[in-house]
């Protein structure tokens, strides 16, 4: 079988991407791959909260410079720390006097917009401790995750293990052996790397052996 490789994105500049990026560089002063990080981050925050204004419109029935007879209004923002893959930022979350407002695009309670829950589980499954979770991730993303917190997220999981660890067993499981020897193989004066794979299939009482040659 042939390794598929993996597809790398290619950038593409238009006129509309570079006036974005000039634009970029004149508001934040760019001079340092940190310096884009801190930009990206402060345009995520300001995005996020545009979009809770704009939410906070829907929910109340009219915008923040209308005036309105309803009883909900309006009542100032609740400060709140996010974290993501750019690191951490704070947010002002509009609030309602009614206390009726939830937000959708962050909502209430979350703090985390990294998907930071699958990549602790990644590396608890590969068997890193609450501390180097905890280290790795305060090093790559720049926010703290205390141990506790890692606790918690992994806790979530072992439900989940002991639910697969006593499933009913299927009373037959196929099995696959896959290895593969490489070649050098010199065809119309080219060189090409051949891999000879062998497989073993056991169903049962029954064994397969099948040889095939395929570009590695």
């Amino acid at each position: 079988m042939a390794k598929q490789r993996k597809e790398i994105h290619k950038v593409e500049m238009t006129d509309g991407k570079r006036a974005i990026i000039q634009q970029l560089f004149q508001e934040y002063n760019i001079e340092k791959p940190n310096d884009i990080q801190d930009a990206l981050k402060d345009l995520l925050g300001g995005t996020i909260k545009e979009m809770m204004e704009s939410e906070m419109d829907e929910h109340l029935g009219y915008s923040k410079s209308e005036r309105s007879d309803s009883e909900n209004a309006r009542n100032g923002y609740k400060s709140k720390q996010m974290n993501s893959s750019y690191g951490s930022f704070q947010i002002d979350v509009p609030q309602d006097r009614q206390s009726s407002f939830k937000p959708q695009v962050v909502k209430k309670r979350q703090k985390d917009i990294s998907a930071i829950d699958q990549k602790i589980i990644s590396m608890y499954a590969k068997g890193m401790t609450t501390k180097q979770i905890s280290e790795t991730i305060e090093d790559i993303y720049g926010f703290e995750a205390s141990e506790g917190f890692i606790s918690d997220v992994t806790d979530k999981i072992l439900p989940r293990i002991e639910e697969w660890q006593c499933r009913p067993l299927a009373s037959v499981y196929p099995i696959i052996f896959i290895d593969a020897i490489h070649f050098s193989v010199r065809h119309d004066s080219i060189v090409r790397k051949l891999a000879t794979y062998l497989r073993v299939l056991r169903h049962m009482h029954k064994t397969a052996l099948v040889l095939c040659i395929s570009d590695s």
